[in-house]
């Protein structure tokens, strides 16, 4: 139907969601001289999860978008790692991956890529509640809670495994791994011991996870199978679930046991992982019209790769790319010619990361899959898949998504 006339803003570029990829992919969009809006339905700007673990992959892009050198001084680099398992007194040491590592605080992320837009982009506490696209012109109209439209001439959708921009195009419901984390960020004022490794500790189904930020902060993460949780879902007050965490972990080492007992109130998280299934990667549709989704609104997936936020950040350098060069071309006022040069852009995109993403959704989903089930069969077919499709497990950090 054609859209009934009715007061509303008008806007070249709306992303909606203003979590890690939203924000990136604003910014890419900035430095490359074209203008948008960042919806975020919050009142603040998110920063859930208290540490995000980067790899080199996400380095290239921040140095892209031109934030890499500010975030290096917030956190220490990382040289390897170690895993150990309690249940067989054995300790292995993790090789060091070839290039750059860190672990930064989200918010510190969040904040650096926030205070790089222009003032006036990110608008917070502004929820999308439909959208809808003009049986005539095909152009995107946003309806909010507050009652106003807002039309867009490209609508990018970075609002996460629940996104309402996905659904407009066909992409199947994202789908809950049977894995759940608990996470957190310890504060030691006089310096913690720790060394500058991602340490991995498994005891039975549980397994602990532990990345120095700086020399006084550490973040932590506990990951366990779904069952173990008790009630049907997760809790959401801090101090629930740290005495969940606490519970979990009471046969763990002491000092383990005691940076989660130190652990900070409010960084504490409960969430039980996500991911879109491979084959809906490989076989769905990705843009519709001048709308099109990116971050976890594409390929929500598992922590298992360190890969989730990486990809986000390389989504963004990759649309501010197709989307700058299609637009650079577009002459007069041609409206037809406009967005048939969009849409080839968006294309170029979508060309560019669906194997990408789909290869690294596809390494998660195996993890997700020997971490979780309660079946050993299935747990060693997945083993098996694993090996034989991806026998390097690394290759992934070396990718490199290109200039902006």
């Amino acid at each position: 139907m054609e859209f009934a006339a009715a007061a509303s803003e008008k806007h070249e570029i709306v992303i909606i969601g203003g979590g890690i990829c939203g924000l990136a992919t604003a910014l890419a969009l900035h430095r490359k001289g074209l203008k948008s809006i960042v919806l975020e339905r919050s009142e603040t700007l998110r920063a859930y999860g208290g540490g995000i673990g980067l790899l080199p992959n996400a380095w290239r892009a921040l140095d892209q978008l031109g934030v890499g050198s500010r975030l290096r001084s917030m956190a220490v680099l990382l040289q390897g790692g170690r895993d150990i398992l309690i249940d067989e007194n054995k300790e292995r040491k993790i090789e060091h991956v070839t290039g750059e590592s860190r672990c930064l605080q989200r918010s510190d992320l969040i904040t650096t890529l926030a205070d790089e837009l222009p003032i006036g982009t990110i608008r917070l506490g502004s929820e999308v509640v439909s959208i809808d696209l003009d049986s005539i012109t095909k152009t995107p109209r946003l309806l909010l809670t507050c009652g106003s439209y807002i039309d867009a001439e490209i609508v990018i959708g970075c609002e996460g495994g629940r996104s309402k921009v996905a659904e407009l195009l066909g992409l199947k419901a994202s789908r809950a791994f049977d894995v759940g984390v608990i996470r957190g960020l310890t504060t030691y004022p006089n310096a913690h011991s720790m060394p500058h490794e991602l340490h991995q500790i498994r005891k039975g189904e549980i397994g602990v996870g532990m990345l120095p930020i700086t020399k006084h902060l550490i973040h932590w993460f506990v990951a366990l199978p779904t069952h173990l949780l008790s009630g049907d879902k997760f809790p959401h007050d801090p101090k629930h679930i740290k005495q969940m965490a606490l519970e979990l972990i009471k046969d763990f080492p002491s000092n383990i046991y005691e940076t989660i007992e130190l652990s900070d109130l409010d960084s504490m998280s409960a969430t039980h992982l996500r991911y879109r299934a491979p084959w809906d990667l490989l076989l769905g549709t990705m843009r519709k019209g001048t709308v099109t989704v990116a971050g976890d609104a594409m390929h929500v997936m598992g922590p298992f790769i360190g890969q989730g936020g990486a990809s986000g950040l390389e989504d963004a350098v990759v649309l501010g790319r197709c989307l700058s060069m299609a637009m650079s071309g577009i002459e007069g006022n041609n409206k037809k010619e406009k967005i048939a040069k969009i849409e080839a852009g968006l294309d170029q995109y979508v060309k560019e990361r669906r194997m990408r993403v789909l290869g690294l959704s596809t390494i998660t989903y195996l993890i997700g899959i020997i971490v979780g089930s309660p079946s050993p069969l299935v747990k060693i077919v997945a083993g098996f898949i694993l090996v034989i499709l991806f026998r390097d497990r690394a290759s992934h950090v070396h990718f490199d998504c290109g200039k902006l």
